[in-house]
């Protein structure tokens, strides 16, 4: 199977040197070009711009599993080591989650940890580990299911 390649995404900031912070700092993202209206971020191989722009975005949400999932946001699927060590230093960091770190669909396929967080201008990031994106055999969020061939099964 070739690789993906990486997305684009831009959208607008508040404020350059609080996107820097969260985005370079908090999330751990290189810096790449930047500009006194933009920055570019490595995020995991993906690139994003954030661009000054003080216009706020429309709020708008969806139920999903119980939660009011932000329609307007991005995200990533990581490993689950990789969201639980995000996840901690979001948490330190004191940035405000949308909907805290917790998992969805417990128990049923598509199982994932997932939390959706505010940067200093009000973009909404989901970070998700969804086992269904896992090798035979992994465990999933809950460590009660494994799965397997497009299937969870008692562990």
């Amino acid at each position: 199977m070739s690789e993906r390649p990486p997305f684009h995404l831009a959208f607008p900031v508040n404020d350059l040197a609080e996107a820097r912070h969260f985005y370079g700092t908090v999330l751990g993202c290189p810096e790449g070009r930047s500009s006194d209206e933009w920055i570019d971020f490595n995020f995991h191989g993906h690139q994003i711009v954030a661009h000054l722009s003080p216009e706020p975005a429309r709020a708008r949400s969806n139920r999903v599993d119980g939660d009011d999932v932000p329609v307007r946001h991005f995200g990533l699927v990581l490993s689950m080591d990789a969201w639980q060590e995000i996840s901690q230093r979001l948490k330190s960091a004191g940035a405000q989650f949308i909907i805290e770190p917790h998992i969805r669909f417990a128990g049923q396929p598509g199982e994932q940890a997932t939390l959706f967080v505010l940067d200093p201008s009000g973009v909404i990031i989901e970070l998700n580990f969804d086992a269904t994106k896992e090798p035979k055999g992994s465990k999933g969020p809950t460590n009660r299911k494994v799965y397997d061939a497009g299937k969870f099964l008692a562990a």
